[in-house]
């Protein structure tokens, strides 16, 4: 059993380490707090061909691992977090469904332009009524001639005030087979973008309003029974969630370590006083102990080139609850510095907060593992 990077894997964060170092580092505290989507940064990496790493090659992709996305997001965080959000964005969530389901005339027509950086997709999933308890949507898509008429409403859904293009669940028929998706642009008739709202993150989401929208048949990404494919990508999504959370951590860890050495109180080097010490060998602890779990997730995949359900939720709560307790320990270390926005810190606490919400809560992902460890479903309906 073999815990390192292979030499072509090590080769890859090394070169892209180096890569963000020298393209996003400066910047990197004024790009954090920016609310619009970066697009600069989304060319960039396009044609470092960093964005499509988990996309076949047949597909349009680069035909890398996921452990290949894995390594790049967290080599570019090293230099600026909101970069490899972009580097998640352009290899998990509704881009890499998209690739995976789309028929080739709808990829071609959409994929190039997502993967160069010129173009962002959004995904319509959660609405008003349907959180975690996905299946529940409401948002109907009916058959009209050579379009299909949809009418509902999705919120939270990142990068929606500058996507030029969204992913959105829709609902054909009753019950979970009648649940399929649809791609909607921006300038689709009937279809319209709320006003921006901003999460605690700074990141903005508006409401989606579908009233009587418009969409050619052609549009189609997967029809009725398409609901159970959609959803297992989200043990994919699931990796770049766990990669960022993680990232963004040990962000805060590595500031905040070279914080303690050259602040000096009482004489002495902050990292000298045993109660400092201590909390950073409690956040290098949490760090490597989710690091592993991550690698594990992201490597051992099945021969559809998906992690396992059980990997996945092991690897998101980990690195969610890893990510957060030592971006948040950091801060304390730095005290009135780390609570400032003149540091990108109290930008990973809050980042990494979000990221126990989104893409399954941790409190789903514990009822995920509890089935894997007594090897049975346990449903949360009330009826079930």
């Amino acid at each position: 059993m073999d815990f390192q990077l292979s030499q072509t894997q090590a080769s890859l964060r090394d070169i892209v380490t180096a890569y963000a170092h020298d393209n996003f580092a400066a910047g990197a505290l004024e790009r954090a707090h920016e609310t619009e989507f970066p697009r600069g940064v989304a060319r960039a990496l396009g044609k470092q061909g960093l964005l499509g790493l988990t996309i076949p090659e047949d597909k349009g992709g680069q035909g890398g691992t996921l452990m290949d996305a894995v390594i790049a997001i967290q080599a570019v965080a090293t230099a600026c977090p909101k970069a490899a959000d972009v580097v998640q964005a352009g290899n998990f969530g509704p881009l890499r469904t998209f690739a995976e389901y789309a028929e080739p005339q709808l990829r071609a027509r959409y994929l190039p332009q997502l993967l160069a950086g010129e173009k962002v997709i959004a995904l319509g999933m959660t609405e008003p009524e349907a959180g975690s308890a996905a299946t529940e949507l409401r948002t109907t898509a009916k058959l009209d001639g050579d379009h299909y008429v949809v009418n509902g409403s999705k919120v939270f859904s990142t990068h929606s005030p500058d996507a030029d293009i969204f992913l959105v669940y829709v609902r054909f028929g009753p019950g979970v087979n009648g649940i399929g998706s649809l791609i909607v642009e921006r300038d689709t008739p009937g279809f319209a973008v709320g006003k921006p709202a901003a999460f605690m993150s700074g990141e903005e989401w508006s409401q989606l309003y579908f009233d009587n929208c418009r969409v050619p048949l052609d549009n189609l990404l997967l029809g009725e029974g398409g609901f159970k494919k959609q959803i297992s990508g989200f043990n994919v999504e699931r990796i770049g969630n766990s990669a960022r959370s993680l990232a963004l951590g040990r962000y805060a860890f590595e500031e905040a370590r070279a914080h303690v050495l050259e602040r000096h109180q009482f004489g002495r080097p902050l990292a000298e006083f045993q109660g400092l010490q201590w909390m950073f060998a409690e956040m290098a602890v949490k760090l490597e102990a989710a690091q592993l779990l991550l690698y594990r997730a992201a490597a051992q995949v099945d021969e559809n080139g998906l992690p396992s359900a059980h990997d996945t939720a092991l690897a998101k709560f980990a690195c969610n609850a890893a990510g957060f307790d030592v971006a948040n320990a950091a801060m304390q270390t730095m005290g009135g510095l780390g609570y400032s926005q003149e540091s990108l810190v109290e930008y990973c606490v809050r980042r990494t907060r979000g990221w126990m919400i989104a893409g399954g809560s941790t409190e789903m992902l514990k009822n995920r593992i509890a089935e894997g460890v007594f090897g049975r479903r346990f449903s949360q309906r009330a009826n079930a």
